[in-house]
């Protein structure tokens, strides 16, 4: 029996005894909770019933309460209450008793073992006798399971993958088509039904219990829809093509500087959107969330441009959260070429206040103050033309954006955004931008069965409403996604879902794009 397994039973009797019908459930099945205070055992452990009254309680007035109450105060062997004491003022289960017996007579042990036996009378030691004598069967029964434990426990120990880290995985399964009449620019929209996957492995590790490191792998092959059907409106939230080569794209570490500051360093691959609140819990995930990229959450939070920064997090536990972030976007941080480094290459500042005046109601207002050399304005959701209206001139944007949550009840969610953003050219003729983009979404949740998520989201991608030196798009594109999450098991979900973009391109002359995907995630 190890002293470091006794030190948890050192805490109060109640604790004693959860730990030992948690630990093993095969003693919780021959131990159930009391009826009326008279302990139940089942048929199986009938066998070791000596006396009539091992099915009853320990008493606060029987003899053995008593003497054992004098051993734990005259010994310690029972640790945990402020002034030492056993706190004898109500009835235990025998098993109860039993786990205090047993702290009580490795503390006698340990004390004959250090050559302290003088400080053990022999009355106290007769007292141990006949506890143990009356107490023979829970006594074996608890040992037997304990040994049992160490043993489970020692194998766990000698096979388990790391003493800090944890694995956890995600596996994509993808069919999907585009179809419609013609492709953005008139030509027939060719295309074949697709079977893609994407798989990442996270590695996450804690060495203070607050804070974690976080290293995944991942690997793909899922080819986006603009290739066929000319525009990025019609992508897909978990597209992305390596043809499934392995490799590290994701490192950051988290951490408290104080209990109302949390701190995130991203090396590589760092998400706005896994750094602070999004607004959107039941689509912002790319394995189980919003079939498309633009319907999974607002797209002033993919300005980090999956690159390397920090953000901060203040939360006085009250309704308000500041959120403050700087990055270098892409793989700029890494590279020392003069253009490019922490500071000197594409970046980006942001900043969000969150108010939560109620549980039902989350509401933000955040900001975005963004330079890039290569611009991509919105990390490929809406037109290309909002993307870059310059022309590939360096560009500097200030993007400000709303989102809020509504959550009448807890089986329907409401959630939305709208943004706007002032484009300048840097380089080049005087030229600005302006752009406008929205969208709601409506998640039904245990819909059909429990878990099961019915979803609706409907918006406008980002578009050129006007500027100066710059030409407005002539008309307006709409996203509209209909899904249904259905969890098979704890660990497989199957999402099937129709995406529609009228107008794509932002232009009236475009057809109608259609985009009907089945995805199935496997959690690991």
């Amino acid at each position: 029996m190890t002293k470091a397994f006794w030190g948890l039973l050192k805490i109060s009797p109640l604790v004693m005894a959860a730990t030992f019908v948690a630990a093993n459930s095969a003693l919780a099945a021959e131990v159930n909770e009391p009826v009326n205070g008279v302990a139940q055992l089942s048929q199986d452990s009938m066998g070791q019933v000596t006396s009539v009254s091992q099915f009853s309680d320990v008493q606060p007035t029987d003899w053995a309460f008593q003497a054992l109450q004098s051993l734990v105060e005259r010994y310690g062997c029972i640790a945990g209450y402020p002034n030492g004491t056993y706190r004898g003022n109500r009835a235990l289960t025998r098993y109860e008793f039993a786990a205090g017996l047993n702290a009580c007579l490795d503390r006698v042990n340990e004390l004959i073992a250090t050559a302290t036996a003088d400080l053990v009378n022999k009355q106290d030691l007769a007292t141990l006798q006949r506890l143990q004598e009356e107490f023979s069967a829970e006594l074996a029964t608890l040992r037997g399971r304990v040994d049992s434990l160490e043993a489970r426990t020692a194998e766990l120990e000698a096979n388990q993958f790391s003493t800090t880290t944890k694995l956890v995985g995600e596996a994509i399964f993808s069919v999907s088509q585009p179809f419609g009449d013609t492709r953005v620019g008139g030509a027939n929209l060719n295309s074949n039904t697709a079977f893609s996957d994407r798989v990442r492995l996270n590695l996450y590790s804690s060495f203070t219990g607050k804070d974690q490191l976080q290293i995944r792998l991942q690997g793909r092959n899922t080819v986006s829809n603009q290739t066929v059907t000319g525009t990025n409106m019609t992508r897909l939230g978990y597209d992305g093509n390596e043809n499934n080569s392995v490799a590290i794209d994701k490192i950051n570490y988290a951490f408290n500087l104080t209990d109302a500051v949390r701190l995130k360093v991203d090396a590589s691959g760092g998400e706005l959107n896994e750094n602070v609140n999004n607004f959107n819990p039941d689509f912002a995930s790319s394995g189980k969330g919003a079939l498309s990229r633009y319907g999974r959450f607002s797209p002033i939070y993919r300005q980090a441009g999956d690159g390397a920064g920090i953000t901060v997090n203040v939360n006085p536990k009250g309704p308000l959260t500041l959120s403050a972030a700087y990055f270098a976007q892409g793989t700029n941080a890494s590279n020392p070429a003069d253009g490019s480094g922490l500071f000197n290459g594409s970046n980006t500042f942001f900043g969000q206040i969150a108010f939560k005046p109620s549980k039902a109601l989350n509401i933000g207002f955040s900001y975005a103050r963004t330079y890039q050399s290569a611009p991509n304005l919105f990390q490929a959701t809406g037109s290309a033309f909002a993307n870059n209206p310059f022309a590939g001139a360096r560009t500097e944007a200030n993007h400000y954006g709303i989102q809020a949550t509504f959550q009448p009840s807890p089986k329907l969610a409401l959630s939305g955004w709208g943004g706007y953003t002032t484009a300048d050219a840097v380089t080049g003729a005087n030229r600005s931008a302006d752009i406008w983009y929205w969208a709601a979404a409506l998640g039904v949740r245990d819909f059909g069965a429990k878990g099961n998520v019915l979803g609706v989201i409907f918006g406008q991608p980002p578009k050129v409403t006007g500027g100066n030196n710059i030409a407005s798009e002539s008309g307006t594109s709409y996203h509209l996604e209909g899904l249904y999450k259905l969890n098979v098991s704890d660990n497989i979900q199957v999402t099937p879902g129709l995406l529609v973009i009228f107008n794509p391109e932002n232009n009236d002359n475009n057809n109608t794009i259609y985009v009907g995907t089945l995805r199935t995630t496997f959690s690991f």
